[in-house]
């Protein structure tokens, strides 16, 4: 007969797994505090960068902006109107790196690119991949004109198609995660459709959202890429954008009075000048004169009405009337003094050449002149 309890029999084993799995039990409470002691931690760190705002300086150009929560150093700095270069957004290409030259960091995403082990010495970073634990002061390249973008190609998806009047309708386009459109504000794209349809027109939104892209298309019976705008863009799963293009951009050292004179759907690459005029906090004043004709002309209205409403330094007025050699008459009566300012107009081209005349014979600098004329 089996004894149990006695010497090395079953009750014996049997005391034995019970220790062992008393032991393993109150190891992995032991493991669990800890994990939940790192989690509170991570969170306690998290919550900290939510509510945080670091400064941080850009070298050697001097430009400053500041981080708030766990933005990355290139989200805040596109979002302050800075043109850091940049590929990816998503740390795969390596061409974000800045050098901390002062203050602390948080990596905040895995990366997939790889610093060497002199650049890590050296104290840099990716951008995209970090955020600011204090104050900083960083090493980076700047672009400081349209020459400094380079030409790209992307495939990017139809986000909408939006009536913005009876004319004209917003087209959002938005690029991969990993390849997004850098510009500068004011600058043009070509769009082309699968079935070789294609345009050229201003980029509308700002460089400050690189991937969520908005243009204006007015409808020509002529251009087929704006009928299939007007259709819907039914069937069609992507556009092939190329860009950026044109010198039709902010003259970011100047810190004169900006006056902005759009010409119909001309207020396009005007919008996303004032927006980044606007994300940089740099001009005294800002003047936006929008001439339209017709009913409806002004399609985004309420948007620049609210600009005015918000900010005490910007002033709008909307103008209905032809666009014809009076139509800048205004600017030229509220501003005495156009030698003082720097000038920007846009819109259809025999109008934007023969207002370009006038404000030079009123005394505008060239230098401070700047136009893009647009197909009609």
């Amino acid at each position: 007969m089996l004894r149990h309890g006695v010497g090395g029999g079953p009750g014996a084993r049997l005391s034995e797994l019970s220790r062992e799995r008393a032991q393993i039990q109150a190891q992995l409470e032991h493991y669990r505090a800890i994990v939940e002691q790192l989690q509170a931690k991570l969170r306690e760190q998290e919550s900290f960068l939510r509510i945080m705002s670091a400064h941080v300086q850009v070298k050697p150009s001097g430009r400053e902006f500041f981080i708030d929560g766990d933005d990355s150093l290139l989200e805040a700095a596109l979002r302050a109107g800075l043109s850091l270069d940049y590929g990816c957004s998503a740390g795969s290409c390596g061409k974000c790196k800045a050098r901390i030259l002062s203050g602390q960091t948080h990596r905040t995403r895995h990366s997939d690119y790889a610093l060497t082990s002199t650049e890590k010495n050296a104290g840099v970073v990716l951008m995209c991949c970090h955020t600011a634990l204090t104050d900083l002061v960083i090493e980076a390249r700047e672009a400081h004109g349209a020459a400094d973008m380079p030409l790209q190609a992307i495939e990017a998806r139809i986000k909408s198609v939006t009536p913005l009047g009876d004319g004209v309708r917003l087209l959002h386009l938005q690029t991969p995660r990993s390849n997004r459109l850098r510009f500068l504000a004011g600058q043009s794209a070509s769009l082309a459709l699968a079935d070789g349809s294609s345009t050229s027109v201003p980029i509308a939104s700002c460089p400050c959202d690189d991937r969520n892209l908005q243009f204006h298309i007015r409808r020509s019976a002529a251009d087929a890429f704006a009928e299939r705008v007007f259709g819907g863009l039914k069937g069609v799963d992507c556009v092939r954008i190329e860009g950026p293009r044109g010198q039709f951009v902010l003259s970011e050292e100047s810190h004169r009075p900006l006056i902005f004179i759009a010409g119909e759907s001309g207020f396009a690459p005007i919008k996303s000048l004032i927006e980044h005029a606007l994300a940089l906090d740099a001009a005294e004043t800002l003047h936006l004169y929008w001439i339209a004709s017709g009913e409806g002309g002004h399609y985004l209205d309420n948007l620049c009405r609210s600009w005015s409403d918000a900010l005490d330094n910007f002033h709008y007025e909307p103008i209905t009337g032809a666009l014809d050699e009076k139509a800048v008459q205004a600017p030229l009566r509220h501003h005495p003094q156009l030698g003082d300012c720097d000038v920007y107009v846009a819109g259809p081209g025999p109008w934007v050449n023969a207002a370009e005349f006038q404000l030079l014979e009123q005394g505008v600098p060239r230098a401070q002149l700047k136009v893009s004329a647009m197909e009609t």
